[in-house]
C-alpha cells in the first residue's frame, strides 16, 4: 500500500516514421522556397524587377 498519488495519464507518444524523407516535399520544392512572391500584376513585376537588378545594370 503505497501512499503515491495516482498519475495522470499520460500522452501517447507520436510514432516513429520511417519513411523515406526524399519521398517528403520541403518549402525548397516549392516556388514560395525560393523566395517567389505571390501573384501580381505587371506593374509590381517592374517594381521587383527594378529593386533586384545590380547597381552596374543601371
Amino acid at each position: 500500500m503505497s501512499s503515491t498519488p495516482e498519475s495522470e495519464p499520460r500522452a501517447p507518444r507520436p510514432a516513429l516514421v520511417f519513411d523515406d524523407p526524399m519521398d517528403q516535399q520541403t518549402s525548397d520544392d516549392t516556388d514560395r522556397g525560393w523566395g517567389e512572391r505571390p501573384e501580381g500584376d505587371s506593374a509590381a513585376d517592374l517594381k521587383r524587377f527594378l529593386d533586384e537588378k545590380p547597381p552596374h545594370h543601371i
